[in-house]
C-alpha cells in the first residue's frame, strides 16, 4: 500500500507543480473560459483515477482493498470513490460562498486571487490529510466516533438550514490576531506579496491575512465535510483521494461558478438534504444497517439534481430573479 500513497502524492506535488510553475506563472484575471476549461480538466483527472481505482482494487494490486481481513471488489471501490467526490465536491460549493465574500471584504484584487486560492488549497491538502488519519483512526478504535460524527452532520445540517448570509469577522479570527502579534501588517497590499521588508523591518501585508482567513475556514468546513465522506466510505486510500480531487478542483470551479452560483436558490436545500441523508446514513452504519454503495450513491445524484433543476425551473419563470450571486472580485 505504500507504493499507492507515494505515487498518490508525487502526482498531486507534480500536477501542482505545473499549475503554478508552467500555467499560471504570471498574475492574471482568470476568464470564464479558463476556469470552465480547468474545471473540465480535474473532473477528467479524477474520473480517470476512478479507472485506476476500480481495477486496482478489482485485482488486489499491492494487497490493495483487503483491509481488515475484508476485500473490496473494484465496483464497489470505484463506485465509493465516486459517491465520496460528489459528496465532498457538492459541499466545497458552500467554501465558494465564503471565498468570494472574503474577497470582497478584503478588496483582492481578480488577477490576485488565484495565488492566494492556489497556497489555501496547499494548506487544505495538508489539514484534510491529518483529519482523515485521525478520523480513521477514531473510527477503527471507537464505535461512538461513528454516532458522533452522524450528529455532527445532522447538526451541520440544521445549521445550514437556519442560517443567513455568511459573515466574516476578521478580526476575531484567532489566526489573524496571533499572527498580528507577531508582525505588523501594513496598510496596502504590495502586489502578491505576503511579506515585505520595509525600513529593514518585516511586514505582514493584507494578502496574508487573507490566506489565514481562507485556511481558517477550511478547517470548519472540513470538520463537516471529512465525516460525510466517511459515511459514504471506511476506506483510508478512497476517502483521502477523493476528497484531495474534490479540493485540487476547487479553485477552478470557484473562478467558473463564483459568481453565478447564489442564483442556483435551490442548490443551499439540497446540500442540506445532502447532509442529512449522510449522517442517516453514517448512524445507520454504526447499528450495522447498511445502505448499499448503489443506492447511496443513486439518491446523493438525486438530492443535488433535483436541487439544480429546481433552481433553473424558478430562474425560468416570468419576474424570477436570482438570489444574488457572491461577487468574485
Amino acid at each position: 500500500m505504500t507504493i499507492y500513497w507515494v505515487s498518490f502524492l508525487l502526482l498531486v506535488v507534480l500536477l501542482l507543480a505545473f499549475d503554478l510553475g508552467v500555467l499560471n506563472r504570471k498574475n492574471h484575471v482568470v476568464e470564464l473560459k479558463e476556469a470552465l476549461g480547468w474545471t473540465a480538466f480535474w473532473v477528467f483527472v479524477a474520473m480517470c483515477f476512478n479507472v485506476f481505482v476500480y481495477f486496482a482494487y478489482e485485482n488486489h494490486w499491492g494487497g490493495i482493498g483487503r483491509d481488515f481481513g475484508l476485500e473490496m471488489d473494484g465496483r464497489t471501490a470505484a463506485l465509493q470513490f465516486l459517491a465520496a467526490y460528489l459528496v465532498e465536491k457538492s459541499l466545497s460549493l458552500d467554501n465558494i460562498f465564503v471565498f468570494a465574500v472574503i474577497f470582497r471584504y478584503f478588496a483582492v484584487r481578480p488577477e490576485f486571487q488565484h495565488r492566494v486560492l492556489f497556497w489555501g488549497i496547499i494548506g487544505a491538502l495538508v489539514l484534510r490529510g491529518v483529519m482523515i488519519a485521525a478520523g480513521a483512526a477514531a473510527i477503527a478504535r471507537f464505535v461512538w466516533v461513528e454516532y458522533l460524527f452522524g450528529a455532527i452532520l445532522l447538526y451541520t445540517a440544521y445549521r445550514m438550514a437556519v442560517s443567513g448570509n455568511e459573515e466574516i469577522a476578521p478580526d476575531r479570527n484567532p489566526l489573524v490576531r496571533l499572527a498580528r502579534r507577531f508582525f505588523p501588517v501594513t496598510q496596502d497590499f504590495h502586489g502578491d506579496h505576503f511579506f515585505v521588508r520595509e525600513g529593514g523591518r518585516l511586514f505582514m501585508t493584507p494578502m496574508f491575512l487573507v490566506l489565514l482567513v481562507v485556511e481558517s475556514t477550511d478547517v470548519l468546513f472540513a470538520v463537516d465535510s471529512i465525516p460525510a465522506v466517511f459515511a459514504v466510505s471506511r476506506d483510508k486510500f478512497i476517502v483521502f483521494t477523493s476528497n484531495i480531487f474534490a479540493i485540487l478542483g476547487l479553485r477552478a470551479l470557484y473562478f467558473a461558478l463564483g459568481g453565478v452560483l447564489g442564483q442556483f436558490k435551490y442548490l443551499k436545500h439540497a446540500l442540506v438534504v445532502l447532509l442529512g441523508f449522510v449522517g442517516v446514513k453514517m448512524i445507520l452504519a454504526a447499528m450495522k444497517l447498511l445502505i448499499p454503495v448503489p443506492l447511496s450513491l443513486g439518491i446523493i445524484v438525486s438530492i443535488l439534481a433535483l436541487g439544480i433543476i429546481a433552481s433553473l425551473v424558478a430562474r425560468g419563470r416570468p419576474g424570477a430573479t436570482g438570489a444574488g450571486g457572491a461577487d468574485a472580485a
